[in-house]
């Protein structure tokens, strides 16, 4: 434990990883921006101008343009550290190199602050306006305002001229920016990736060096032609970092042999001393331009390559992983794409379904529905849907929903194919009987008397409503009976109420037993009394089977003793009519009422019937005619 506390006691000074890896970046950033200015030092004393050289105002600008701008200030720092240290040896004294230093400073402060307004954006040289943004910040705007700083200094303190030196200082910074920034921004941002691909980098940089080398120091046009294939190259093998790499070094080789009067660009004849360096420095910067114009164009073929491929990747995820049957086929009908949900769904595999016509699977009674929906979508229809049965590979016959979609040709937009999402709904097909049967018993159930299982006398009402309206149409008579049980409290206070309720069953049975037509309808009308409906059916004929429903009762001798009678007998009360317009069912169930008790006043046991006058007249109108 003691141990443990003093470690931790001493680890407070250490810094962090993160603190570490940025204290690196600074110092690499100092390190770079230092040697670019020293680099100066190494050139002919005749030409050593400053600030006609400006790699570490371009390198300073690229760390600026990749990294957060919160943390500009300690790069910026770092810059001007650099810039001051190396700018006082190669200017001859410290105050020229702190007056180079700030002006430098201040150009690449302008630069970035014009060009990166917002943190998160990043630079982007391979679009054209990012490009064009940058030539005019960098190579123009920037280079000149400092350059009109410097000419006023330069006339004063080093009693030049305002315009040579402001052509100087622009030309110069612009150049320098303009054939540097890109080309760090590239290895800044690409890095250096440890893989078997970028160990063999170096060779491909070395290769440029020496031809660079080569043709500067021997004079050898007609090899400097190779260089910027070379770069090509290197950018398509190794990538924009190595790309930008090799031209970097490439131009510090350039710019040393052309300072010391060698190659093309060294032996120059003219006026102006920045000529040599101006055309080398516009040459190196046209071909950083060309190296980041061919990296947009893999750069947008790459991102193009990648979205395919995922495009790909989640057509894949989602065919195989889908539960519907995803199909293709053309007009024809033969298929072209199985998805693999069939061999779960139907039990036959992609290949298998791949030799099979589109409806071999159909069940036949759904053959003809299918073949009319396939006519349809090859007569033009955009989209269908159709639920079918489909065999399976054990030959049993399962429920499907397809949706069928018109695949059209991208170019001439004519239909070429058909596109098949096949559901299955077996479930849903077994849930819907199951629903379908619990309705119907729901309303059998409804309209069903549960002690007689006759019809009760809700679904009697429906039904003589229902028929009075069809008989008033068609001009027929409608004949209605009603029963009562002759004394059947007497009945119930004799044996009890369940041999009641048995007594009615009895009764139940044997009315449905007569009136046997599909129209005809027996219902419970409530309590001990019953009613039958007969449709289309005249007086004589309701009276002929209210009489058959009364002997037969009377032949089932039910034992009464509180009648009578002595046995079981019933009442009956007919009523027929032609419906007219103007009078409701109620009527004739009315009429029958009346019958039935009159049939009760005279003696019960018997059948008393009503005869609408109306029905004799049409009778008579129709036997006349």
């Amino acid at each position: 434990m003691q141990a443990r506390s003093e470690a931790r006691q001493q680890a407070w000074f250490l810094p962090r990883p993160a603190s570490l890896q940025f204290a690196a970046r600074i110092a690499i950033c100092f390190l770079a921006v230092w040697l670019a200015v020293v680099f100066v030092h190494v050139l002919p004393a005749e030409s050593a101008v400053p600030h006609r050289l400006q790699f570490a105002d371009g390198i300073l600008l690229a760390y600026l343009l990749v990294v957060p701008r919160w943390n500009w200030p300690a790069y910026l720092a770092a810059g001007f550290a650099a810039l001051l240290m190396g700018g006082t040896l190669t200017a001859g004294g410290w105050k020229i190199g702190v007056l180079h230093a700030l002006l430098r400073l201040f150009e690449v402060m302008l630069s970035a602050w014009l060009l990166r307004r917002r943190s998160c954006a990043l630079p982007r040289f391979a679009a054209p306006a990012y490009l064009g943004r940058f030539v005019l910040v960098a190579f123009v705007l920037a280079p000149l305002a400092t350059g009109l700083l410097y000419s006023i200094f330069a006339v004063h303190l080093l009693h030049e001229s305002a315009a040579s030196a402001l052509l100087t200082w622009a030309v110069g910074d612009g150049l320098g920016i303009a054939a540097t920034t890109p080309a760090c921004v590239g290895i800044l941002l690409g890095g250096f990736a440890v893989s078997r691909q970028s160990r063999t980098g170096w060779i491909y940089v070395a290769a440029a060096a020496v031809v660079t080398v080569y043709c500067l120091v021997r004079v050898d046009t007609s090899l400097l032609i190779v260089l910027y294939p070379l770069m090509i190259l290197v950018l398509l093998r190794q990538g924009m970092v190595w790309a930008s790499t090799t031209a970097l070094l490439t131009s510090v080789a350039s710019v040393y042999c052309t300072m010391r009067s060698l190659g093309p660009t060294g032996l120059m004849q003219s006026g102006v001393s920045l000529a040599p360096i101006g055309v080398l420095q516009l040459n190196l910067l046209l071909g950083t331009f060309t190296l980041y114009s061919i990296s947009a164009v893999l750069d947008r073929h790459k991102t193009r390559k990648r979205e395919l491929l995922r495009a790909v990747e989640l057509h894949n995820l989602v065919m195989e992983n889908s539960r519907d049957i995803i199909m293709l086929e053309d007009i024809a009908g033969n298929r072209s794409y199985v998805s693999a949900a069939a061999q779960n769904m139907v039990g036959l595999k992609p290949k298998e379904l791949l030799r099979t016509k589109n409806l071999d699977l159909v069940h036949p009674d759904d053959l003809a529905k299918a073949q009319e929906v396939i006519h349809l979508m090859r007569s033009g229809v955009e989209s269908a849907t159709i639920e079918c049965r489909v065999r399976k590979q054990d030959g049993n016959y399962m429920w499907v929903e397809a949706s069928l979609k018109l695949v059209h040709d991208p170019v001439m937009h004519a239909p070429i194919g058909i596109l098949y999402i096949v559901r299955d709904i077996q479930d849903r097909k077994q849930a819907e009987q199951d629903l379908q049967s619990a309705y119907l018993a729901l309303e059998a159930l409804a309209a069903t008397d549960s002690l007689t299982q006759l019809a009760n006398r809700r679904h009697f009402d429906h039904v003589l409503s229902t028929e009075w309206r069809r008989c008033q149409r068609a001009k027929q008579p409608l004949s209605t009976l009603l029963i009562d049980v002759d004394f059947f409290k007497a009945y119930n206070d004799t044996y009890g109420h369940l041999k009641g309720d048995n007594c009615l069953k009895e009764i139940a049975g044997m009315t449905r037993e007569v009136a046997t037509r599909c129209s005809d309808l027996v219902a419970r009308f409530g309590g001990e009394e019953f009613a039958v409906i007969l449709p289309n059916t005249s007086y004589a004929g309701a009276m002929q089977v209210a009489e058959e429903i009364r002997s037969a009762m009377e032949q089932l001798r039910l034992p009464h003793h509180g009648s009578p009678l002595g046995q079981v007998t019933i009442s009956i009360g007919c009523a027929t009519t032609v419906p007219v317009t103007g009078q409701r069912a109620t009527h004739l169930l009315h009429q029958a009422d009346e019958a039935l008790y009159e049939a009760k006043r005279c003696g019960r046991n018997q059948v008393y019937g009503w005869n609408d006058n109306t029905v004799a007249r049409e009778a008579e109108l129709l036997s006349g005619s």
